[in-house]
């Protein structure tokens, strides 16, 4: 694959990024992308290495040697057909997936993976500029309906996939723009929603229908859904965010990472928010707590929105600069990782334990802590313990939960259709056919297996999807 020396004779080159001090001041994309030629360099740095451990880190099952192959090679739309074979919506991974891929590559043995996620961005916005992607029309359409709840990457993909084997696919989205947590959640600097609108059209065009403002078992009743469509696909995603029910908790300037972010997507799209009820950074001490992806995007909102400070809190301990690869590799390591957002500005805390809110006036004005460690029980599970003595505070006028999701929101729909739920509150059904406990009901994406990354989503959709054709065709031709 690629070059057959290319790996010794060429350097690891990725797309570049704005200077800081010009990007914190608009909330667009600030990728700089790589010039084709170079793009095609990259290509040939993917080695003939027997096995593709990439392939183990994919998993959307992306066949990345040889697409590396037919870049290097120039072969970028056959690049682009091969991609699109396996991933719906590859522009979206080639920006907001951490890129498990690379992790796997043989060469980051070395620490020098191919640059297999801006390979991937490359050729799918090169062929939206060429034109190549179009439609995919289904040259026979069937008598079958389905819906599909929720707009996020697994419902997208799910329908996408639908849609193309001939079936009537409508989509349902209780809010009033589709994308689900690509929209309202992921900021625009990451990925900017013209790229879902682009898509959109492209699914409207092979028979997609999108409803916005729909609530399934609000305004919106079950009943219907089983009048009229023969088959109907939960992608509702993991919605129900962890809290933290400590004392101060109900102070105001304490919310949920989601709320603040929404928000903000909200007025990137030119919605006007309620002075009453809008949350801003501005000006303000800002508390971060969760130190996952959801974090970063909170600090880099805050930083664009001119907070005075940032500080990111984390439970757990802080993870080695460098992972041991005779340990780990070719599984994706626990590591120090420092995205784009903590280079803008921000000051990282580890094994940090939030013990309560202080305020005045009714508003947040301070986060008392506590520092713990974690040690191998007896039955050898980490066990946290607080270390006697080392209580501290920080000042706060802003705290953002960012701790992640427990389970998809059970109240309304999921109550109502009574699914069996497993023992962490997630839909069940499995990988395989994706059915639920309900007659002709599917889940897929977080709402199944709990929330995970965009390509586990896009997967999940695309899997569903062919369990729901072989249900209503007795047998199916779209992939796994």
């Amino acid at each position: 694959m690629g070059k057959t020396t290319g790996f010794m004779e060429l350097d690891r080159v990725e797309r570049d990024y704005e200077p800081v001090e010009d990007r914190v001041k608009h909330f667009k994309e600030f990728l700089i992308p790589l010039d084709p030629k170079e793009v095609s360099k990259q290509g040939a740095r993917c080695m003939d290495c027997g096995i593709p451990y990439c392939h183990q880190g994919c998993p959307v099952n992306n066949l990345i040697p040889d697409w590396n192959d037919m870049v290097y090679n120039n072969r970028w739309k056959e690049a682009l057909d091969l991609l699109h074979s396996t991933n719906n919506f590859p522009e979206f991974t080639g920006r907001i997936c951490p890129a498990p891929c690379e992790a796997s590559c043989t060469l980051n043995i070395t620490d020098n993976p191919v640059a297999i996620k801006t390979i991937e961005c490359s050729v799918v916005d090169r062929g939206w500029e060429e034109g190549w992607i179009k439609p995919q029309i289904p040259s026979k359409k069937s008598d079958k309906k389905v819906a599909v709840i929720g707009s996020g990457p697994s419902g997208l993909a799910c329908a996408q996939q639908l849609a193309r084997a001939g079936h009537s696919v409508v989509v349902f989205e209780k809010n009033e723009r589709i994308g689900g947590l690509l929209r309202i959640g992921i900021p625009d600097f990451k990925m900017e929603k013209t790229l879902i609108d682009r898509r959109m059209s492209q699914m409207e065009l092979e028979g997609v229908e999108f409803r916005v403002n729909s609530h399934v078992g609000n305004n919106v009743s079950i009943e219907e859904l089983n009048n009229e469509f023969e088959a109907i696909a939960f992608c509702g995603g993991s919605e129900h965010p962890r809290d933290l029910p400590v004392e101060g908790r109900e102070l105001k300037g304490v919310y949920f990472a989601m709320e603040f972010l929404s928000q903000q997507n909200d007025r990137v799209s030119g919605k006007i928010i309620k002075s009453d009820i809008e949350i801003s950074a501005k000006g303000k001490n800002v508390l971060v707590i969760g130190g996952g992806d959801t974090g970063s995007d909170c600090v880099g909102t805050s930083n664009r929105q001119g907070a005075k400070s940032v500080t990111q809190l984390e439970l757990l301990d802080q993870p080695p600069e460098k992972e041991d690869k005779a340990l780990t590799w070719p599984n994706w390591p626990m590591k120090m990782r420092t995205s784009t957002s903590h280079q803008e500005g921000c000051e990282r805390n580890w094994s940090v334990l939030t013990k309560s809110f202080e305020g005045d006036n009714g508003k947040v004005s301070r986060l008392n802590c506590v520092n713990v460690e974690w040690k191998k029980g007896d039955d050898d599970r980490m066990k946290m313990t607080e270390i006697i003595g080392s209580e501290f505070s920080f000042e706060a006028d802003l705290v953002l939960l960012a701790m992640g999701f427990v389970h998809p929101v059970h109240e309304g729909l999921i109550k109502k259709l009574g699914v069996k739920l497993t023992p962490v509150g997630n839909l069940e059904a499995d990988d395989y056919k994706y059915q639920t406990s309900v007659n002709k009901v599917f889940a897929a994406g977080d709402s199944r297996r709990g929330q995970s990354l965009v390509v586990w989503a896009i997967k999940e959709g695309r899997q569903c999807a062919k369990s729901i054709d072989e249900f209503l065709m007795g047998k199916s031709d779209l992939p796994r």
